[in-house]
């Protein structure tokens, strides 16, 4: 499966893009502020201009991968449904815990993909129902043995 997430409006505090699943326009996205980032970079240069919990990961394509227990969103009531095993991004140079997940703003981003529609500035909206669609999409790709990836573009 392919997830495409295209950064569209790229603000001073935030980012807010298109994600589409194998080439179909599914929601908008919000991420921190977009720093200029590639995955090809080298390692020590991304640290350098990264801010943390204030930078959208670097352009590039992840493997994501549904079988990871994050610690701080399985003791979360809302992610009772995944008990924690949230949509999570491997092997992002100089990111660690990169997921998607439920939220509205960048504040709540940490780097993090929030997913949603944006209808209201600086804002993603009825994110949970959008991040339950994905969810529920990408779990069913996942037990069946099929890789998930995302391709982060301009």
């Amino acid at each position: 499966m392919e997830l495409r997430l295209e950064r569209k409006y790229k603000k001073e505090k935030y980012t807010i893009g298109n994600l589409y699943i194998n080439g179909k326009w599914f929601c908008n996205t919000m991420e921190d502020k977009d720093r200029g980032l590639y995955q090809a970079m080298p390692v020590d240069y991304i640290r350098q201009q990264k801010v943390y919990a204030e930078t959208a990961i670097p352009y590039g394509r992840y493997e994501v991968t549904l079988k990871v227990q994050s610690p701080k969103f399985s003791k979360q009531i809302k992610y009772e449904k995944c008990k924690g095993y949230l949509p999570r991004l491997l092997d992002v140079p100089a990111f660690d815990g990169i997921l998607i997940h439920i939220g509205n703003t960048a504040e709540s981003s940490a780097g993090c993909i929030l997913v949603g529609i944006n209808k209201v500035k600086g804002k993603v909206i009825e994110s949970t129902e959008y991040f339950w669609k994905l969810y529920d999409i990408l779990k069913e790709a996942s037990d069946k043995g099929e890789r998930i990836f995302i391709n982060i573009t301009d």
